[in-house]
This record gives C-alpha cells, sequence and structure tokens, in this order.
C-alpha cells in the first residue's frame, strides 16, 4: 500500500533570493516488497497553473487513479514537487524567480529527499535507498524545468520531457480557429522594464484581430488542445477557469482553484518559456537517455523535429499517445502514458547498469 509522505525544504541557502524559501514536496512510498534491486526515484514537476497534486490527485475524467499511486505500486518511490511560487511552496516577486532560481531551488530539495532516503529517515522502517535509478519528468512547463536541471546540474538517469517542446512550445487551437500568438521574450530581458517582446509586431496584430473576433460558442479556445473530447466539458471548463483570469489578478484570487492547481506560477520561467529555443543550451547539454512524450493534441510545434534538440542524449524516444490533449492526466488514456514512462525508466536502468 502507497503512502504518502508531505515534506516542506528549506531551500534558502540554495536559490539566494535574499529571503526566506522552502519548495513543498510529496513522496509517495511503495510498499518495499515492490521495489526492484535498483529502486526507482521519480521527480516530477507541474505545468504552469498546476500544483504537485497533478500527480498525486485522482483527477477527473474518464479514467481512475493517480499517476503518484500508479507508480509507486509497481514500486517507485514517487515524489511530485511544487516549483518555488507554485503551490505549497514559497512565494516571490515574479522577477525573482527566473531559470537559475527555480532550477537551484528544485535541485536543493530534491538533493535532500535522496539524502533522506539514502539515511533511512523518510520514514520511520522504511529501509535505505543507496544508489538509485533517478528519473525526472515534467509536464509542461515542468518539463522545461526538467531540461534547465538536467542540463545544468546532470541530476538525473533518464528524463521525460512530457508536453514540452526544447524547439517551440506552441498552445495549439481547434482547425478552423484564430491560431494563438504567444510573446516571445529572451531570457537575459526578464528583469528590465519594460520587458523586450521580440514578436511584438505579430502579437499586437494578433490582440487586434481577436479584439473583434467572435469567438467559438461555449468554448474558450485552449479547451480543445489541453482536454480531449471524452473529457466532460464542464471539468474540461472548470480546470481552465484561472486561466481566463490570469491578467486580471484581482478575479483571479475570487476563482476556486482546486488541489491540482496553483493560482501562481515562478513568473519569469512563465514568461519565456515559450519562446522558440528558450531551454537550447540545456537541452543540448542532457547526456541521458531522454523520452519525449505528448497527446495527440499538444503543444510541440514540429513533432518529428523535437530530437534535433538534444544533442547529446545517448538515445532520443518520441511517444504520442492517442486520445489525448495536453493534459495527459485527465485523459482517458493515462495508463498508456504511464506504462510509457514505466517502459523508458526499464530502458534508462539497462542504459546505466551498461556504464
Amino acid at each position: 500500500m502507497a503512502k504518502a509522505i508531505e515534506l516542506l525544504i528549506d531551500v534558502t541557502a540554495a536559490v539566494d533570493l535574499g529571503e526566506a524559501a522552502h519548495v513543498a514536496l510529496t513522496v509517495t512510498l511503495p510498499d518495499p516488497a515492490a521495489m526492484a534491486h535498483t529502486p526507482v526515484v521519480c521527480f516530477a514537476k507541474p505545468g504552469g497553473g498546476y500544483s504537485r497534486g497533478y500527480y498525486t490527485v485522482d483527477l477527473p475524467g474518464p479514467a481512475r487513479g493517480a499517476q503518484a499511486d500508479w507508480h509507486a505500486a509497481r514500486g517507485w518511490i514517487f515524489v511530485s514537487v511544487d516549483h518555488l511560487g507554485v503551490g505549497g511552496s514559497s512565494l516571490h516577486a515574479a522577477g525573482k524567480l527566473d531559470y537559475t532560481a527555480v532550477a537551484a531551488g528544485n535541485m536543493g530539495a530534491e538533493t535532500e529527499v535522496l539524502r533522506r532516503l539514502a539515511a533511512g529517515e523518510i520514514e520511520a522502517g522504511f529501509p535505505p535507498i543507496i544508489d538509485p535509478l533517478k528519473i525526472g519528468i515534467g509536464q509542461s512547463m515542468g518539463g522545461c524545468m526538467t531540461i534547465i536541471q538536467q542540463g545544468r546540474y546532470h541530476c538525473y538517469d533518464g528524463i521525460g520531457v512530457l508536453g514540452y517542446s526544447a524547439v517551440h512550445t506552441h498552445p495549439p487551437v481547434r482547425p478552423g480557429s484564430e491560431p494563438i500568438v504567444a510573446p516571445w521574450l529572451p531570457r537575459d530581458t526578464l528583469l528590465q522594464q519594460p520587458l523586450t517582446v521580440v514578436n511584438a509586431r505579430a502579437v499586437g496584430a494578433y490582440m487586434q484581430k481577436m479584439a473583434s473576433a467572435v469567438p467559438l460558442e461555449g468554448e474558450h479556445p485552449m479547451v480543445w488542445g489541453f482536454h480531449y473530447d471524452d473529457v466532460d466539458r464542464e471539468i474540461a471548463l472548470a480546470d481552465l477557469q484561472r486561466f481566463f483570469f490570469i491578467h486580471q489578478p484581482e478575479l483571479l484570487k475570487e476563482q476556486p482553484c482546486p488541489p491540482w492547481g496553483s493560482l501562481t506560477t515562478p513568473g519569469a520561467v512563465a514568461q519565456s518559456c515559450l519562446t522558440p529555443g528558450a531551454v537550447a543550451p540545456e537541452a543540448a547539454a542532457v547526456t541521458v537517455p531522454v523520452l519525449v512524450a505528448m497527446g495527440e493534441r499538444d503543444v510541440c510545434a514540429d513533432v518529428k523535429g523535437e530530437p534535433r534538440a538534444y544533442k547529446s542524449a545517448t538515445s532520443i524516444d518520441l511517444y504520442i499517445c492517442p486520445r489525448m490533449s495536453h493534459m495527459h492526466n485527465f485523459a482517458g488514456t493515462r495508463e498508456i502514458f504511464w506504462q510509457r514512462i514505466e517502459a523508458f525508466a526499464a530502458w534508462t536502468g539497462i542504459v546505466k547498469a551498461a556504464g
């Protein structure tokens, strides 16, 4: 029987923000008897607008089960992480939470989890975990930060980038709808005012066009790309409700937030992670196996071109899950997706054992 351990880990020294900082995590432990000879420890990061509950909650939809519990039932130690500025982690000024700070916070918290596991301190009676197979996965913005963390710290034996493109991440819309034009912001200008939007003309033209457009009746442009057709429309709209008020903070605070959601994001990361090539240097520096996995409706603008980003990886797997949109863990095919991640981890273990 899986058991969830809630942790709040101080990362003040790791991130150096000039103020106290902590990262919230949920460690879902398996029955020790179910663990493999080489235990698997998986660190999972959520996307923008979501919290670690994305992995730990049995999300509404046509299927059943939480991802953390599913993997734990198969012997994994599954660690769900709230980025700084998300969910139960500490909140900071948006400009402080750039890629460097968020990656350092996650790295500091995960290193402490591994230390406690090795020392047998994670839970009374749970055996020490020495030299496990370490897998990092992340959905959407969480995939972005998984790439950043691996490229800088080389902390995992393999990574799963789920619904994020290291080439160009772009939200899709229903065919026949006006394509979304997202602002592109270079990383080095995020802390300056005014911010540099390198595609400002295209964004301006899009905003002008949308101001006079007639929306599809009863559907927000994001729904089609985020939730597949077998997810009840009321569930999909309720899940995306907080995105509708993203530029109206006074209204956003009044919205109910589900246990898998977050009304806050790490600001500087969220602003630029849709810029083409935003994580290119770190992606090119990844030297371990990579799984690029997504739904059939997802945010990778050039799906078959994705492997080009991982110039140093030992292997690159590409998987497109049927009947799934961007929010994978709501889909009726969620278990197939999790099985593919499990198979990738098995392959990663073979690569690690071969040296």
